[in-house]
C-alpha cells in the first residue's frame, strides 16, 4: 500500500447538462467515484475525497474514507489543496473522478515513478487517438505543458498528451500549490500549474504513460458513452477470461460490479444491473433483465425474465420467459416458468408456480410477504393475497384467489363453483344478431 490520494470531485459537470454533480453519472450501473475509489482503494493507505458544497450523497458514497469540502470553487489546484491536511508523509497522488477507469496497476506506477531524489513529479500521460483538444506534455528542455491550439510543430508532432493525474512528495506538493497563481481568464486556480512551478526548481518531471481506453476523461454526455463502451469491453473479456461463456458478448451489458462463475453462460440481448451474482453452471437466457440479485448454481433464467432487487434463484431452480421476481427467494429446484409476478415472496424446494401467477405484495400502503413451502403446486393463474402462507405439499387449484392460510398437503379452492347452461351460447348469439338487425347471418 502507498501512501494518500486526492480525489477531486467537486465539479458540477455543466458540459453533461445535468442537475447531478458529474462524479454521480453512471459507468457500468455504477458513479463515476465508484470505479476511482475501488482502484485507490486497493492500492493507497488513505484516500481522501473532495466535494462540493451540498454534495451529501457524493459524500455517502466515499464513506468511511474522509470528505474535504471545497466552499468556493475556485479551480482544480485550490480543491487539491483544500484537502492539505491530508497528505501526509510520502507520495500524494492528486486524481480526477472523471477519469473513472484507472487501473491499480496503472496507479502504482504513478506513485512508484516517484523513487529517487526530490523532488519529483509524475504526471498520467496518454496518446489519445486525436489529441486536439488536449495538454501536450513536452519534456525537451524545461517540461511544460501546450495546449493543441498554442503548440508548435514540432511540439504537436510529440503526441503524448496529459490525462490529468499527478504523484509528488507531499511536502513538494503543498508548496507547489500554495504557489499557483489565478491570473487567467476564469481567475481559477489550475493543479497544471504546477509542471512549471517544479520545472522552476529543477524537479525530475516523469511521465507514467497508459492506454488512452484507460486513462480517457469524461466531460460529456458522449464521452460518457464512449467510456460506457469503452468499460462494457473490459467487463466482457474478464468474464470470458473468468471461465464464463457469453454468447453474444456486444450485446450483453455487465455492470461493473457483476460476478460470473465458471462454466455460467449468458445468452444474447441480456442486461445486468448492478449487484448480480450468477453461480456456476447457471444459464441467463435471451433478453433478461437481472439487478441485485443471486442466481444460484445450474438454475436457468429466461428468456424475457426480469429479476430484480432481492430475487434468489436456488440451485437448478428455473425462471421462464416474461416472469418478475423482487425480493423473493425461489428454492432449490423450484419452477416458476411463464407469465408471473412474484414479490415479497419465499418459495420452498421443488415448489412449482403455474402460468399466470401473481402475488400481491402491496395493499396500496404497505408490502406483505408470502411463503409457499416446499413441493407447493400453484395451479395457473392464481392470485395469492398476501400475507399468506401455503403449506409444503399443498395443491392451489388454477384460477384460484387464495387469502387465507393453506395448510400442509391440502387442497385448495378459491374460485366460485362453476355453472352451466343448456343452449345458453345459441341464445346469446341470437340476441345479439337480433339487436344488429342480422338475423340468420
Amino acid at each position: 500500500m502507498l501512501a494518500t490520494s486526492i480525489i477531486l470531485a467537486a465539479g458540477h459537470g455543466v458540459r453533461m447538462r445535468s442537475a447531478a454533480p458529474k462524479a454521480l453519472m453512471r459507468l457500468g450501473g455504477k458513479p463515476l467515484l465508484w470505479h476511482l475509489l475501488k482502484s485507490c482503494r486497493e492500492v493507497f493507505e488513505r484516500v481522501v475525497v473532495v466535494v462540493g458544497p451540498g454534495m451529501d450523497e457524493l459524500a455517502r458514497l466515499a464513506a468511511p474514507d474522509p470528505v474535504v469540502v471545497q466552499d468556493e470553487r475556485l479551480g482544480t489546484a485550490h480543491a487539491a489543496l483544500a484537502a492539505a491536511d491530508h497528505f501526509g508523509d510520502g507520495p500524494v497522488a492528486v486524481l480526477y473522478a472523471d477519469n473513472p477507469l484507472i487501473c491499480p496497476e496503472t496507479l502504482r506506477g504513478l506513485a512508484g515513478r516517484l523513487a529517487g531524489a526530490r523532488p519529483a513529479l509524475a504526471m498520467l500521460a496518454m496518446r489519445p487517438p486525436d489529441p486536439a483538444g488536449y495538454g501536450l506534455i513536452v519534456l525537451d528542455g524545461r517540461p511544460r505543458i501546450v495546449e493543441w491550439a498554442d503548440a508548435t510543430a514540432a511540439e504537436r508532432a510529440g503526441s503524448l498528451c496529459n490525462a490529468g493525474g499527478l504523484s509528488a512528495d507531499g511536502r513538494d506538493l503543498r508548496r507547489w500549490l500554495s504557489r499557483v497563481g489565478n491570473d487567467n481568464a476564469k481567475r481559477e486556480y489550475y493543479l497544471t500549474d504546477i509542471v512549471a512551478l517544479a520545472a522552476e526548481e529543477g524537479a525530475r518531471i516523469v511521465p507514467v504513460e497508459g492506454p488512452f481506453e484507460e486513462l480517457r476523461g469524461i466531460n460529456t454526455r458522449a464521452e460518457l458513452a464512449a467510456a460506457e463502451a469503452a468499460l462494457q469491453t473490459r467487463l466482457r473479456a474478464a468474464a470470458l477470461e473468468g471461465g464464463a461463456s457469453l454468447v453474444g458478448p456486444e450485446t450483453v451489458f455487465l455492470a461493473a460490479d457483476t460476478k460470473l462463475g465458471a462454466d455460467a453462460t449468458v445468452g444474447p440481448y441480456v442486461v445486468f444491473g448492478p449487484g448480480v451474482e450468477v453461480e456456476a453452471g447457471a444459464e441467463i437466457r435471451p433478453f433478461s433483465h437481472l439487478e441485485g440479485c443471486r442466481i444460484g448454481a445450474g438454475a436457468i433464467v429466461g428468456p424475457f425474465a426480469r429479476l430484480r432487487p432481492g430475487a434468489e434463484l436456488g440451485e437448478g431452480a428455473r425462471v421462464g420467459n416474461f416472469v418478475e421476481l423482487k425480493a423473493t427467494r425461489l428454492g432449490a429446484g423450484a419452477k416458476a416458468n411463464h407469465l408471473s409476478y412474484l414479490g415479497d415472496a419465499t418459495i420452498g424446494r421443488a415448489a412449482n408456480i403455474g402460468a399466470g401467477t401473481i402475488i400481491c405484495n402491496y395493499d396500496g400502503f404497505a408490502k406483505h410477504r408470502t411463503e409457499i413451502g416446499a413441493n407447493a403446486f400453484i395451479g395457473s393463474d392464481s392470485v395469492l393475497v398476501a400475507p399468506v402462507s401455503v403449506g409444503e405439499g399443498a395443491f392451489i387449484a388454477a384460477g384460484s384467489v387464495i387469502t387465507k392460510d393453506v395448510a400442509s398437503d391440502a387442497m385448495a379452492f378459491g374460485r366460485a363453483a362453476q355453472q352451466e347452461k343448456a343452449d345458453g351460447a345459441k341464445k346469446f348469439r341470437d340476441r345479439k344478431r337480433k339487436a344488429k338487425g342480422c338475423a340468420g347471418s
